[in-house]
């Protein structure tokens, strides 16, 4: 291996590690400001002990974000110098305001969260919780921002005395179509997230009758939002998967293993193909399905592979455009079919659950257990296919990763990162399971330990 596929491992590493905290993150705020919200209506003493009880486990999921992300950014100047000259001007402006508005909105409001419940009233301490939600969908929506314009570079223009891409129009990039479509996918797929996470521990609670009220509470609540939200996600994935076909029809060509131009596409369930000669072997389809994705419409065209590789080497000159077509096309099978299969998990909880029931076989505690990792291998197999799928480039069109490595770098350094990161996140992931288990297992505080009155608060305080 080289100095460009060591820096690729070590980026995919640490991006996948830290993604694996960020919808979790997203989700949970708004869940526990619901839940928060529900108190401060009702009253219900229950209501305060599911927040501080999800409230806990959220701050720990948080945590751990913060630290994966930081060394996520520095491999910006570490592993990809020339990239970040090459387009920092542009990629820059996102990330620092999502650093400077809404990084410090939701860490400053989550900070008065944690230390305000004795000291701020209900209904400003309630205020709180709901500002760092808000900042932290703030937040994903600069960085998806900025990842979008790689996907499709809008606002810029390419110096030719520096050979640099200079920011011309920011709110071009903050609007970007490609962002206004990833970004409600992303929010969906991370409440399906938060849903599944909640309904897993609830089902571990409720298995061995646990806080049977309390906890079948929070179980439905998250089933609504999952199925809500899986509904949410389908939607805008068939948003986001037209989009794709316009502007980077090689992705959607390699997702599909459809190597020439068709009309009247079918969707392709199952496919074993020979990527050297570009034709299919066995390929067992949905008629039509492609195309009614790609174009909304039955006969609609979509380009394959070998079309879109001659013409791009006419546009861009010699190459290899086509990215690695068995792990762009398998990903994105596996991202639809882990996503629904959470929607059907919440479909039948929901069913189950009717009419304050309790599902009478253990059966549906052991996969609500196991379907936590749903969303999560989702979401995993979703960024690999967006990332990988873009390959050959770094930015679509304008930058190949082969030039945005760092040319300082050798195979030595960049080996031993890439060994050291790996064994710190894994020591970071045995913290986070172990800590996430003894506040399961430890349970919601007591009823009589929870205080709902509001605090009277001093007049003056030295």
């Amino acid at each position: 291996m080289d100095v460009l596929d060591l820096s690729r491992w070590q980026f995919g590493i640490t991006t996948v590690y830290h993604f694996l905290f960020v919808p979790l993150t997203i989700g949970l705020s708004v869940l526990v400001a619901g839940f928060q919200t529900a108190w401060h209506r009702t009253g219900d003493a229950a209501y305060l002990r599911m927040t501080k009880f999800w409230g806990k486990l959220f701050l720990i999921n948080f945590a751990m974000g913060v630290v994966t992300g930081i060394v996520q950014e520095f491999q910006f100047g570490m592993n990809w110098s020339a990239y970040s000259r090459f387009v920092g001007d542009v990629f820059g402006a996102p990330l620092a305001m999502e650093g400077l508005m809404a990084f410090f909105l939701e860490s400053t409001f989550l900070g008065l969260w944690i230390f305000g419940w004795d000291r701020l009233p209900k209904r400003v301490h309630l205020a709180t919780i709901w500002l760092a939600a808000i900042g932290t969908n703030i937040s994903a929506y600069f960085i998806l921002a900025a990842n979008s314009w790689m996907q499709h570079p809008v606002g810029y223009r390419l110096n030719p005395a520096t050979g640099r891409a200079e920011l011309t129009d920011i709110w071009a990039v903050l609007t970007n179509v490609t962002t206004l479509a990833t970004f409600p996918h992303v929010i969906f797929g991370a409440f399906v997230t938060a849903g599944a996470f909640v309904i897993g521990v609830s089902a571990w609670q409720l298995a061995r009758r646990r806080e049977v009220d309390l906890f079948r509470a929070s179980a439905r609540a998250a089933l609504v939002v999952t199925l809500v939200a899986s509904a949410g996600v389908m939607l805008s994935g068939h948003w986001q998967a037209q989009i794709m076909t316009k502007q980077q029809p090689m992705k959607m060509a390699a997702a599909e293993a459809l190597w020439e131009d068709e009309t009247s596409a079918g969707f392709s369930i199952f496919a074993v193909g020979d990527v050297e000669s570009g034709r299919n072997h066995i390929n067992v389809q949905i008629p039509y399905g492609l195309s009614l994705l790609s174009t909304n419409t039955l006969d609609g065209k979509v380009e394959g592979i070998n079309d879109i590789q001659a013409r791009y080497e006419k546009t861009y000159g010699p190459g290899d455009y086509r990215p690695v077509v068995g792990l762009a096309y398998w990903s994105f099978r596996l991202m639809i079919g882990f996503g629904a299969l959470a929607g059907l998990l919440a479909l039948a909880g929901l069913w189950l659950t009717r009419r304050r029931r309790l599902p009478g076989n253990p059966w549906f505690y052991r996969i609500g257990v196991l379907g936590i990792g749903l969303p999560f291998l989702a979401n995993t197999l979703g960024w690999i296919f967006t990332e990988m799928g873009r390959q050959p480039w770094t930015v679509f069109g304008i930058m190949r990763t082969a030039a945005a490595v760092s040319p300082g770098s050798d195979v030595g350094e960049v080996a031993t990162t890439l060994i050291g990161f790996t064994l710190v996140y894994a020591v970071l992931a045995v913290i986070e399971v172990r800590l996430l288990l003894k506040f399961i297992r430890q349970g919601p505080e007591p009823e009589d330990a929870v205080h709902q009155d509001e605090p009277a608060l001093p007049a003056l305080s030295y």
